[in-house]
């Protein structure tokens, strides 16, 4: 383009100098907002117009030259975002990321491997598979048979069960689609189920109405007793209930469902169970918490996502299920043009087993995070996020706070007695708390009333920055209520 020096002659790889150079000058800045996110404001002062503005101000008619471009996207990461990774976000599950997970993402950028088909990627899809299989074995599936797939995301996992479900209970749903339903389909869940699940229904035709929600009891947890009675119900008018969807830490207050009990119901009911253990899943991997989970491995699939426990970057969810033929029903299709080296092999294409085709390695962050702390290491972690859980219950209760979810796992809903209006007070001092950029948590309403709410989501959060978020919220509480 007339008038750009850097477009002249550009070459995509850029030269060894300028990549040398882009990483002498990332990469320091890139270790500092690592090893110094506690220094930053958890949340920026927004202004949506400015941004948009400053965005809007490149057409990208006149490239920038590279060391300029890239400190351009930093700067304003930098200024414009929530930082999760701090140590004083309590926020919703977005953790901050373990290193060898970041070295992962930069590897398979520079291969590009394509999980599309095994005899491109093999040493990837071997991983991935491997991968699979361990991690079903710790919920209690067996080894052998497990089958499974790395997906974007909990909602990409929860879509894939409900999938294996249709194809499980209407064996003419792959070819005949909503011709196969000789009855009206019904999926139940609580009404604190993700609202992926209502996006799911929507996507595979079955709509809003498919969906049922079943109350939940005074922790918050589906109502065994009340899916029972549905059941009945159902199956008397006529209609076909066919799946139940559990949860195993609930987005708002952590509520695990009592996955036993549910599964005995799909059982009698001869209904597909899918329990949605994005959050609370990875508690397996603790002995000592293990429990919390039983009956996860009566699961006829189970969604569970990498990338909040694990600590790994955001895009890395599970699909894992005891068919090992279900998911080659649900997705198996033949396309011509795909590669048929394998073909004679003893293999899986990973592209028969998921929605998606061309696929990013996903699985390599958690596997090198594996290689380098091992099954051991997450336990040690987990066990730290349980143990910041309690001590923070403890501090607000000794500050005068009362709690309003009951959960092991660490995620705290939180009121002050006495105040007019708790929902008001609530979002006044939460609001305030996000303002003052020295942490971040959230409201949930529980019961129709917001509490507020604060999740440990970080390792590297300690008993002194739960300490910081008491006396800033005690700060808070006292500006609000004098």
């Amino acid at each position: 383009m007339p008038g750009s020096p850097y477009l002249r002659d550009m070459d995509f790889d850029l030269t060894p100098d300028q990549r040398q150079q882009l990483f002498n000058q990332l990469l320091p800045r890139l270790e500092q907002f690592y090893g110094q996110t506690r220094d930053l404001r958890v949340s920026p002062e927004l202004d949506p117009e400015k941004i948009r503005e400053w965005v809007a101000g490149f057409d990208f008619s006149r490239p920038l030259p590279p060391l300029e471009a890239v400190d351009t996207v930093v700067d304003n990461l930098l200024k414009y975002q929530v930082h999760v990774p701090h140590p004083m976000y309590y926020g919703l599950y977005n953790p901050r990321t373990n290193f060898p997970s970041i070295l992962a993402e930069l590897i398979a950028g520079y291969f590009n491997p394509q999980l599309a088909a095994w005899s491109h990627s093999p040493y990837a899809a071997e991983v991935e598979r491997y991968l699979l299989r361990e991690y079903g074995a710790r919920f209690g599936y067996a080894r052998e048979s497990v089958d499974g797939t790395f997906t974007s995301g909990g909602a990409e996992a929860n879509l894939t069960g409900i999938l294996c479900a249709l194809n499980h209970t209407f064996p003419d749903y792959a070819n005949q689609g909503y011709r196969a339903f000789h009855r009206e389909p019904v999926i139940y869940c609580s009404d604190q189920a993700h609202h992926s699940v209502v996006k799911a229904a929507r996507v595979v035709g079955l709509g809003l109405q498919a969906v049922v929600t079943i109350p939940t009891n005074d922790r918050l947890e589906l109502s065994v007793d009340s899916l029972r009675d549905h059941f009945l119900a159902d199956r008397t008018a006529g209609n076909r209930p066919f799946l139940v969807i559990a949860t195993a830490g609930t987005t708002g207050t952590a509520a695990i469902d009592k996955l036993s009990a549910i599964a005995e119901l799909c059982r009698q009911n001869d209904c597909w169970f899918h329990v949605d253990a994005a959050f609370g899943g990875a508690a397996v991997l603790n002995d000592d918490y293990r429990h919390w989970l039983k009956g996860i491995e009566r699961a006829d699939s189970i969604a569970t996502d990498i990338h909040k426990w694990l600590s790994v970057p955001m895009g890395t969810g599970m699909l894992l299920t005891r068919h090992p033929d279900i998911l080659d029903k649900t997705f198996n299709t033949q396309a011509a043009y795909m590669p048929r080296e394998g073909k004679s092999l003893s293999i899986v294409d990973p592209y028969t087993h998921t929605i998606q085709w061309s696929r990013r390695f996903l699985g390599l962050r958690m596997y090198l995070s594996l290689l380098v702390f091992g099954w051991a290491g997450y336990a040690k972690t987990i066990r730290h996020h349980v143990e910041m859980g309690d001590y923070l219950r403890e501090r607000l209760t000794a500050h005068g706070w009362t709690l309003t979810n009951d959960t092991p796992l660490p995620v705290v809903c939180f009121s002050r007695p006495g105040v007019t209006d708790a929902g008001a007070f609530a979002r006044e001092v939460c609001s305030r708390v996000v303002a003052s950029g020295e942490a971040w948590i959230s409201v949930y309403p529980i019961r129709g009333v917001d509490c507020l709410r604060a999740g440990i989501t970080n390792y590297a959060t300690t008993r002194a920055d739960i300490d910081k978020l008491l006396a800033l919220l005690e700060r808070v509480r006292s500006a609000v209520t004098n």
